[in-house]
């Protein structure tokens, strides 16, 4: 019983998350303000760039990595694309190609840094964060752009305001949606390829997984590679729902990703995590977030009360081990 509650800490978590935001919603027409419907839908919204990052941290964290860059490189993306659209009249889909490449080749060079010459990845994606960062600046010009949208020269295709504005089946927004797919297709690739027990093997041991003839550096650059185009990805939505790539867009979002992977029960250290505890801890720090903003609590305050929520998670991780066996 205590190994089954232990495995599914995140969703009861996030429930008890849930179950105190309506408690505490404000109410207003005898409404609460909490379960109304557009607020949720922005809940969703608001989280899916931040669970996007989140999903490729967790495949970077199961290695026994961190990747300090993916906030910095969702900002490079939203500047890549907004600059793509408006300034070099690219379609959406090769502009969002281009795109999605660069942050593929950028986690993938962070890869190879890591798992060929032996630095600890906590200080090769530090620097990636500051070149990232850099990057974005120099091909911004050092100032945000507008995404405007429209047939004449130096207007973004309109498809592209999709992400931004509409809703599947007028009910989800687009880029949850995004997200969904996106943790799908994780969930599956953890769950049943052999990329997936190589992963895990090397977080569990990476010397033993060595010996045991697993390919330790081609699968870390591959998962520095994913988490790369992820934080792409999460870029051109960011780009897409506020029409706007800001070069400074995507600052602290490392952390909120690091947060929901540690929230779903992953370990910093390697080798235990789901996709499934991923998504609950980012809804959680989405909804937790959003009850604490309801409330009129001071910014301030929330990242008190979110980085209490963190320690709590990390010392449920401590204390696994003995309950489980």
């Amino acid at each position: 019983m205590i190994a089954w509650l232990f495995r599914f800490q995140s969703l009861f978590g996030l429930v008890l998350v849930f179950l105190a935001a309506v408690i505490f919603s404000p109410v207003r027409n005898g409404e609460l303000l909490f379960l109304d419907s557009g607020n949720l839908f922005n809940v969703v919204r608001a989280m899916s760039e931040i669970g996007i990052l989140a999903v490729g941290m967790t495949f970077v964290i199961l290695v026994g990595g961190i990747d300090l860059s993916v906030g910095s490189v969702l900002g490079l993306a939203s500047v890549g694309a907004a600059v793509l659209l408006v300034r070099q009249d690219f379609g959406v889909l090769p502009a969002v190609l281009v795109v999605l490449a660069a942050g593929l080749v950028f986690g993938l060079l962070q890869g190879v840094v890591t798992a060929k010459l032996g630095i600890q990845a906590f200080i090769v994606t530090l620097a990636g964060m500051q070149i990232a960062r850099a990057l974005a600046r120099i091909w911004s010009g050092g100032q945000g752009v507008e995404i405007a949208y429209g047939d004449a020269p130096g207007r973004a295709p309109l498809a592209f305001s999709l992400l931004g504005e509409r809703t599947f089946n007028g009910l989800v927004p687009i880029p949850a949606l995004i997200f969904a797919v996106v943790a799908g297709l994780a969930a599956i690739l953890l769950r049943v390829t052999a990329f997936s027990r190589h992963i895990y093997a090397i977080g569990g041991n990476e010397k033993a997984a060595r010996l045991s003839g697993v390919p330790v550096n081609r699968v870390k650059i591959l998962v520095f590679g994913l988490c790369g185009l992820l934080a792409a990805l999460a870029g051109i939505v960011h780009a897409g729902q506020l029409n706007y790539g800001g070069p400074n867009d995507g600052s602290m979002a490392e952390l909120d990703a690091i947060a929901a992977v540690v929230i779903g029960g992953a370990s910093l250290s390697g080798g235990r995590g789901t996709v499934v505890g991923t998504v609950a801890g980012a809804l959680l720090v989405g909804v937790l977030r959003n009850i604490l903003t309801l409330n009129n609590v001071d910014s301030n305050i929330q990242l008190l009360i979110i980085g209490l929520v963190i320690v709590a998670a990390a010392g449920l991780q401590r204390l696994r081990p003995a309950a489980v066996g």
